[in-house]
């Protein structure tokens, strides 16, 4: 009989609690988290029995997998395994956000876990259900159909669409089906736009106000500006800064949830307000200090466009090492477009 643990939600964190346990071909432990595998991750395998591989070094099918282990600030990664129908375990705080939020369900993920939040148990594990989430998934990502169309292909094969119409009220017909098409895409793409906004543009905008008042109100400003402005003051140094981010053992380091990228972003534009900096450096900047974007997001996206484990494995390290190249190349291309400015 395999052995199943009980994951429950730490302090701040949500959803579950989940139960799982090896079964099937679902035997591993998947560690999807910057710095090796997570304490959570090896106290989930020590307790079911189970083997835990880390997902960055050495890659496996997702589809062998009855948990998932991560580390992520609530963008992509959040969403990504629940969409598979992977029972998710997030050991940052946070509910369902990013652009994968309608997947993160509380009977497929818990997040704010720590070691102490994992018990042993004999309940039915979740991950058994994980079939199910598959096909609930796969569900609300088909396309929905239109009842325009059905309507008109049922009109079209009974016996009075056979006959021959009118040619200026078969216009008129095709022109009305055509502008309603139009309004169903254009107001559901509103809908998504402004859900969007509410869940993901506006708290990032307050997350930015809060940290220039913090920086400007502490003096912080002061310091930060007498070591960027060397860095980011210059081509020179912007390169520096980029070559820096983009070194592959430190890039996956820094990039989880873009917190380094939007603090940095925040303090180059904040000189360049200042005059501190020239305006023709806020290209160049910007790329610098986002050379390591997406560090952390191969393996999650490589799994999404269903990779094997052999394309995975050569995958990672070839996009992170080719960081090293594209980083400093984009300021580069930025400094040549910031000319005039």
């Amino acid at each position: 009989m395999n052995k199943s643990v009980k994951v429950s939600h730490g302090e701040g964190g949500w959803g579950g609690p989940l139960v799982l346990s090896p079964h099937g071909e679902k035997k591993y432990v998947l560690s999807v988290t910057t710095g090796g595998i997570h304490p959570v991750a090896e106290k989930i395998g020590e307790m079911t029995d189970a083997e835990v591989i880390d997902q960055f070094t050495n890659p496996v099918d997702t589809s062998v997998a009855f948990c998932v282990v991560i580390d992520c600030a609530g963008v992509a990664r959040c969403g990504t395994y629940p969409k598979l129908g992977i029972p998710t375990i997030n050991v940052k705080r946070g509910g369902p956000s990013g652009p994968l939020a309608q997947y993160i369900k509380e009977d497929i993920f818990v997040s704010g876990v720590k070691v102490d939040n994992i018990e042993s148990t004999s309940e039915d594990s979740t991950a058994e259900n994980s079939d199910k989430n598959i096909a609930e998934n796969k569900e609300k990502a088909a396309p929905e159909k239109s009842i325009t169309k059905e309507a008109r292909k049922k009109f079209e094969s009974s016996e009075l669409g056979k006959k021959k119409q009118n040619p200026v009220m078969e216009a008129v017909n095709k022109i009305g089906v055509g502008v309603g098409n139009a309004i169903n895409v254009i107001y559901s793409a509103a809908r998504e736009t402004v859900d969007n906004l509410i869940k993901n543009i506006i708290p990032f905008m307050l997350f930015v106000s809060l940290l220039i008042g913090i920086i400007n109100y502490t003096g912080f400003a002061k310091i930060i500006a007498n070591v960027l402005t060397p860095l980011a003051g210059n081509l020179w140094g912007l390169l520096l800064l980029a070559l820096i981010c983009s070194i592959p053992f430190l890039s996956p380091l820094i990039v989880p949830g873009a917190i380094l990228a939007q603090v940095m972003s925040v303090l180059v534009g904040n000189e360049i307000a200042k005059g501190a900096i020239p305006p023709s450096f806020a290209l160049p900047a910007l790329y610098a200090v986002n050379a390591q974007v997406g560090a952390d997001f191969v393996p999650v996206g490589l799994t999404l466009m269903e990779a094997d484990s052999k394309t995975i494995e050569a995958g990672v390290p070839a996009f992170l090492f080719s960081k090293l190249l594209t980083g400093p190349l984009a300021v580069l291309i930025g400094y040549v477009f910031s000319f005039g400015l």
